[in-house]
């Protein structure tokens, strides 16, 4: 089994190898020599350090009190993620998969080799409660791929212990900087050993600019291919809401290719989106039935007791199916397969070599709204048509429609606002907010289908029924509401695309 902690620190460098006076940090009451640990650790990586390009590490490391498989995912500056394992030969198994989205076919080889003498003391207040833990490392580092260098440094490292403040590291800081330790310029150990042990090349060139049509959705399509691939290990771990946030990135990534249709050659994006498609609804088996699981349950809550006539709660838990803890092992075959992995392969190609069409390369300012306005033209046609119809499935359906329009409309928004500012930014507030009103609407047409599917259930079993047609008519009540409340609401925004 993996155990997962969240790590919490800040390295630091001086032209002196000791550490400073620390009794005098305020909140230390004493400073506990914790002695000198030997650490003697092999990072892996791909041969083209995908991991390292995503400040992912991954390691094998011997010696001190956590000896074993090290995989640490980055969180914000300062915080990652780190999940251990226990000492082996081979890389287990759990930690291939979760590094699989940046490694999809390569082979994962020992990278680099770190040799570190830690001398470690502990910050102690009072009532002897460990603050934080204070090393001093002396590091060797050998490459042991893509070059044969090696570098030798010596760096202090504060980590904060679980549950206390974060503020307390900004005040072992400003001791340290009065002593002269400043920060250190390296994220991690890995990068600086890489850095400083790899072959000379020239220095980068600086960052692409956006400048034409093309490079403002390019970067677009880049975010949401980012976000597939860096969500793929929380879905694994079934973290709260990965499925629902990696689903909507591969439908901002259909969307922005029907959106943008000018910009990139369909006959490249729609075999493309096809795949997100198929992607999309793997995330969505699970997915949805959680989402009105969740609702039903919800609404079976406010009823009465008096009201409740037979196993209604047991026949809604049954019909959600019981999850068992972590992602499950259809899902995580999904994520393992070869046809998931060439779709990651083929949006790293559509940005390598993207199909490019004429309008690609002109002025933002003039596509992008032009394409907003477009989708934004669906969707009034559609609500207008939703309005016009007597209340039923006919409106219905035109409403969950108006709903897709308006998602694709706030996602090409969002593509534009880089490129024009406070008006889109505007526009996918707007958006946001219709498409919130119509999924209400949505949910409840969902939620009475299901309803009426148990109430047969329960019927053909010789229950009563009489509790799901109650809260049928609940959701036929909220439903109706929503429609009442839609005139205002597009009355307000139907003239949203005027400043664009």
């Amino acid at each position: 089994m993996a155990d997962t902690k969240r790590e919490i620190e800040r390295k630091y460098e001086s032209d002196d190898s000791g550490l400073p006076d620390l009794t005098g940090v305020a909140g230390v009451a004493s400073v506990v020599d914790k002695g000198v640990a030997h650490l003697d650790a092999t990072y892996y990586d791909t041969p083209d350090e995908r991991l390292v390009a995503s400040s992912i590490t991954l390691r094998r490391r011997t010696g001190g009190s956590d000896a074993g498989w090290h995989l640490k995912f980055p969180v914000a500056e300062g915080v990652r993620d780190e999940i251990q394992a226990p000492l082996s030969d081979d890389l287990p198994d759990t930690f291939a998969g979760l590094v699989r989205s940046r490694v999809r076919h390569a082979e994962l080889v020992p990278v680099v080799r770190l040799r570190s003498d830690r001398d470690v003391r502990d910050l102690v207040d009072a009532d002897g409660r460990v603050l934080a833990e204070v090393s001093v490392d002396a590091v060797h580092a050998q490459r042991l791929a893509g070059g044969d260098g090696s570098a030798q440094w010596s760096e202090i490292e504060v980590e904060l212990t679980d549950g206390v403040d974060p503020v307390f590291l900004d005040k072992v800081e400003k001791r340290l900087r009065k002593a002269g330790v400043r920060p250190s310029k390296s994220a991690s150990k890995l990068a600086r050993a890489l850095a400083e042990t790899a072959p000379k090349k020239l220095a980068p060139g600086p960052a692409e600019e956006l400048v034409t049509a093309g490079d403002h959705v390019l970067a677009y399509v880049r975010a949401q291919r980012d976000g597939i691939v860096g969500l793929d290990p929380a879905v694994r771990q079934d973290a709260e809401d990965s499925v629902h946030s990696m689903r909507v990135a591969t439908r901002r990534l259909r969307s922005t290719f029907k959106s943008f249709r000018m910009v990139l050659d369909r006959t490249v994006t729609d075999p493309i989106a096809d795949e997100l498609k198929w992607l999309a609804g793997e995330l969505g088996v699970d997915r949805d039935r959680e989402v009105l699981n969740e609702r039903l349950s919800a609404a079976l809550d406010e009823v009465p007791h008096t009201l409740v006539s037979g196993p209604v709660a047991e026949r809604v838990r049954h019909w959600a199916g019981d999850r068992p803890g972590g992602a499950s092992r259809r899902l995580i075959g999904v994520l393992d397969s070869r046809r998931y992995l060439d779709l990651l392969d083929v949006l790293d190609g559509l940005l390598t070599d993207p199909p490019l069409r004429e309008a690609a390369g002109q002025k933002p300012g003039k596509v992008l709204p032009k394409a907003v306005k477009k989708d934004f033209g669906k969707v009034t046609a559609l609500v207008e048509q939703a309005l016009e119809l007597d209340p039923g499935a006919d409106r219905d359906v035109a409403i969950h429609e108006a709903r897709k329009k308006t998602k694709r409309t706030r996602y090409a928004a969002e593509a534009a606002v880089p490129a024009l500012g406070k008006p889109a930014k505007d526009l996918v507030k707007t958006m946001k907010s219709l498409q919130n009103l119509l999924g209400e609407h949505q949910d409840s047409v969902m939620a009475r289908g299901t309803l009426r599917e148990l109430s047969a259930v329960a019927h053909a079993a010789g229950e009563s029924a009489f509790t799901y047609g109650l809260l049928y008519g609940r959701e036929e009540q909220h439903a109706a509401a929503v429609e009442a409340e839609l005139p205002g609401v597009w009355d307000d925004i139907k003239d949203a695309t005027d400043v664009l």
